[in-house]
């Protein structure tokens, strides 16, 4: 989605896009149909690819993982699956092989529908392959059904068809290995560790004060945005984001009290303290998962965001190591967002008393055990 240009901070749907999404959600069977066809077309040249290392950007909205993705991507040895993918996910080596041919200029990035300074365009990096999870495991963002998939729940359908949509984008981008971007996968890294063993994931986490103001912003940005264009809603949701908005939905993490608890506390207007429980539940069951398996701890790589902000260099240096990228090729790009990085200054977060009471009964806990991670992958 795109900001309007008649109201500021405003966000619209393209007519275009939203027909097309709705096109593409309609007949996912049949494309699904093609998907195997397009496989089958190019075996020959996805074959002899390995799977090396996938990298996965992950953790709640507005912690810093677009910046990472967007940095990350150019690496000489990532790519990522953009804004063009959407909506047809489908066929990523056809609907991009002839991209590549048929393209007279690049687009021109403009700012987000966030409003938060960063600028996209169709080339950008995004989190699209949420629609291939989605179509194949029943009752994703179901609020009454655990979202959490470990190892030991297997969908071979979508095992062999996500290693062949992975090998098809490295194939016609000329990549060596694939960058991923999305927040759900928190609950699924036990199922991609399963899937890749060398998987690496790299989670930004952000102080909770401002946190929790920036998720406060954003949906309020988007709620007020769908009362003059209806098809906001309908549009996230068909793209696999329910973050924000009239139709944002908690994740269940496997306790259905937890959930219930978000979701009365935003009833009733309590917005800061349902967010606080969307906080600690997040990275509270991450922590679970990094301290009760040590394949997901050694996997996992915690940093702070206000770290990536101001130190950035060593951040940086840090998310290259634990992603086992060569540094030298990636070193102009380090320079130019270690200049560029900065805590955001375009709003401040404002909570009274109450607020600020229900974010430190609610986080203060888990964000402790969060820093003591984070230092310690310092080093």
């Amino acid at each position: 989605m795109k900001p309007a240009s008649r109201e500021p901070g405003a966000v619209r749907v393209p007519a275009g896009l939203h027909l097309q999404s709705r096109f593409f959600a309609a007949t996912a069977g049949a494309w699904r149909a093609l998907a195997r066809l397009e496989s089958a077309a190019v075996r020959e040249l996805t074959d002899p690819i390995d799977i090396d290392r996938p990298l996965y950007v992950t953790s709640l909205p507005r912690s810093g993982t677009t910046i990472v993705v967007e940095m990350l991507e150019q690496h000489p040895e990532l790519t990522a699956h953009r804004y063009s993918d959407f909506p047809n996910v489908w066929t990523p080596y056809w609907r991009n092989y002839l991209l590549q041919r048929t393209r007279r200029e690049r687009p021109q990035p403009i700012e987000r529908a966030h409003r938060d300074r960063i600028e996209v365009s169709n080339d950008s990096p995004e989190a699209v392959e949420e629609v291939l999870w989605m179509h194949f495991f029943a009752g994703r963002h179901d609020q009454a059904i655990n979202q959490v998939l470990d190892g030991g729940q297997r969908n071979p359908d979508f095992d062999a068809f996500y290693r062949d949509q992975i090998r098809k984008l490295l194939a016609v981008r000329g990549a060596r290995r694939y960058l991923a971007k999305g927040n759900y996968n928190l609950a699924r890294i036990r199922y991609l560790l399963a899937l890749f063993p060398d998987a690496r994931f790299l989670v930004p986490v952000r102080d909770p004060l401002p946190h929790i103001g920036s998720l406060m912003k954003q949906h309020a940005l988007f709620t007020r945005s769908s009362e003059t264009d209806p098809r906001i809603p309908l549009q996230l949701a068909l793209s696999g984001h329910y973050e924000f908005g009239p139709g944002r939905r908690a994740v269940n993490y496997g306790d259905d009290s937890a959930v219930e608890a978000i979701h009365a506390a935003w009833a009733d207007g309590r917005e800061a303290e349902g967010w606080s429980r969307v906080w600690a539940a997040t990275y509270g069951h991450l922590l679970a998962q990094i301290e009760s398996d040590p394949a997901v701890a050694r996997a996992v790589l915690l940093f702070r965001y206000e770290d990536l902000c101001t130190r950035s260099e060593a951040v940086i240096d840090r998310i290259l190591a634990h992603g086992e990228l060569d540094a030298a090729p990636f070193a102009p790009i380090r320079a130019r967002y270690a200049d560029k990085l900065s805590l955001p200054g375009y709003y401040r977060a404002e909570f009274d008393d109450a607020e600020r009471a229900a974010i430190e009964d609610h986080c203060a806990a888990v964000h402790a055990r969060l820093l003591d991670r984070c230092q310690s992958h310092r080093g």
